[in-house]
């Protein structure tokens, strides 16, 4: 039996925590907001509750495993994708329906559209025995030579697309999936094309009364597990010898010995505050910041007829909009929008009559008072697009409520945009990723630059991955 503090209480953490303490470990986790859950942050205003995070789960099997058996609900589409000529293309689940929408959007594309759905399936499988399973500068077991091929080594996110679509649109659609990960599509890797293949064939789904009940259900079962947390607790440094680590120091001065720790937070502040490595900053820093989110959440009255869950609302130019974030700095003038309205499938997060819609928008990473524009303006400025888009809100707003990447970071630490990760690397991206085993003995990093992606699944397989290496590390408890 080892001695675990964890760092951190967002899902990463508290997955790991769990599964720590369900091999037998003592497990302490610690907590800087007073709430457990991350990303997995809600807004209420006026009788109106917003998502702060994700609004959709993949996967569900994996918080299926852990115990969590709450109901969920299947929207009727994946998506709406509109575009900025006015065309729409609608995603639902049946991959032939889709296939068929994409022949109607774009005559002779349905069958490339297959092509890419059969490339992007076994892309997936092999994702699932390679970066799934931890870095892929260590081997697993499963895993075959054909794997590394599979995943489109040598390409971008946007070559992947090129290689199966003519059509702009549909290249749109297919760079798209790199923000899941706050990443470029130009330079993303292609394995990040992989999702649709998750989408298609497993869904998407909604937790009832908004996926911050799923920080709740975690809890539950971390009390059960016997984990013990504490909340606004923030951890102050790792200590540790020249060999291993040998505890926490926490913000209050005391100091918790232990055998394991696990930071739940990115690569940089772990090696940039909790435990400095000038080194490994410098390398990590190299691999450049993801990009971050400005949320616009909208009290909306009367119903929108047809309005689905999700939307996505493109840009006319795509690579310029990418190019404002990572190469300029600077939130686009013509910005892509997600659009989502849960209050479409869960009347209880809006007023009767009413819908609850946010809209996010990819920004860069840094302090919106470097903007060229204020944030009001650009909210106004969004609104405008929104609406040139065929979703004039004049009349229907009741109030716009706006969190910028700070305000997200430190009122709820969830997108905070400091997140430096491989995802926007190109094709070297998962063998550039931050190992999970840190430079000391009993360190572990399940943080959002070391987990095999975005979304929430890819952060439970993070913690997965984890929880494994200390069962390896740790066969009898510590050493």
């Amino acid at each position: 039996m080892a001695e675990v503090t964890v760092i951190g209480g967002g899902v990463g953490g508290m997955v790991c925590a769990l599964l720590l303490a369900r091999q037998g470990n003592r497990v302490r986790l610690y907590e800087r907001l007073p709430r457990l859950g991350g990303k997995l942050a809600e807004h209420r205003r006026d009788g109106f509750t917003f998502s702060l995070g994700p609004s959709l789960l993949t996967m569900p099997e994996l918080f299926r495993e852990l115990g969590l058996t709450g109901e969920l609900i299947e929207p009727e589409l994946l998506c709406r994708y509109r575009f900025a000529d006015g065309s729409v293309l609608d995603a639902p689940r049946d991959p032939e329906r889709m296939a068929a929408g994409v022949e109607r959007l774009a005559p002779g594309e349905g069958q490339s559209w297959r092509a890419f759905h059969g490339w992007a399936r076994g892309c997936l499988e092999a994702a699932r025995r390679t970066v799934f399973a931890g870095p892929l500068i260590r081997r697993h077991g499963r895993a075959r030579l054909s794997d590394l091929l599979a995943v489109a080594p040598t390409r971008t996110l946007d070559g992947l697309a090129r290689r199966y679509f003519r059509d702009p649109r549909l290249r749109q659609y297919v760079g798209r999936y790199a923000t899941y990960a706050g990443s470029n599509p130009y330079r993303a890797p292609a394995a990040l094309g992989c999702v649709p293949a998750l989408e298609h064939g497993q869904g998407i789904w909604y937790v009832p009364g908004g996926l911050a009940r799923l920080a709740d259900d975690l809890a539950l079962l971390l009390k059960a597990a016997g984990v013990r947390v504490s909340l606004s607790e923030p951890v102050a440094a790792i200590e540790a010898d020249s060999s291993r680590v040998t505890g926490v120091r926490l913000a209050c001065g005391s100091r918790v010995r232990c055998d394991v720790v696990v930071a739940n937070t990115d690569a940089a502040a772990l090696y940039g505050r909790l435990l400095p490595d000038r080194r490994r900053l410098r390398r990590i820093a190299g691999l450049g910041r993801s990009s971050s989110a400005l949320l616009i959440l909208a009290g909306v009255e009367g119903r929108t007829p047809g309005l689905p869950h999700h939307s996505v609302l493109f840009s006319a130019g795509y690579e310029r909009e990418f190019g404002d974030i990572f190469d300029r700095g600077s939130p686009p003038r013509d910005p892509t929008i997600y659009l989502g309205c849960s209050s479409v499938d869960d009347p209880s997060q809006a007023p009767a009559g009413s819908e609850n819609w946010t809209m996010l928008v990819n920004v860069p990473a840094r302090d919106p008072g470097r903007w060229p524009i204020g944030v009001e303006a650009y909210r106004d400025l969004v609104l405008e697009r929104l609406a040139e888009r065929g979703h004039d809100l004049a009349g229907r707003l009741r109030f716009t409520d706006v969190f910028t990447p700070a305000d997200l970071r430190d009122r709820y630490g969830s997108w905070g945009g400091a997140i430096y990760g491989s995802a926007h690397r190109g094709r070297s991206a998962s063998l550039l990723r931050p190992g999970n085993r840190g430079p000391r003995r009993g360190l572990y990093l399940v943080g959002g630059s070391a987990h095999p992606g975005g979304g929430l699944p890819m952060v439970a397989l993070g913690a997965r991955i984890v929880a494994g290496l200390v069962a390896q590390d740790f066969p009898g408890g510590p050493q």
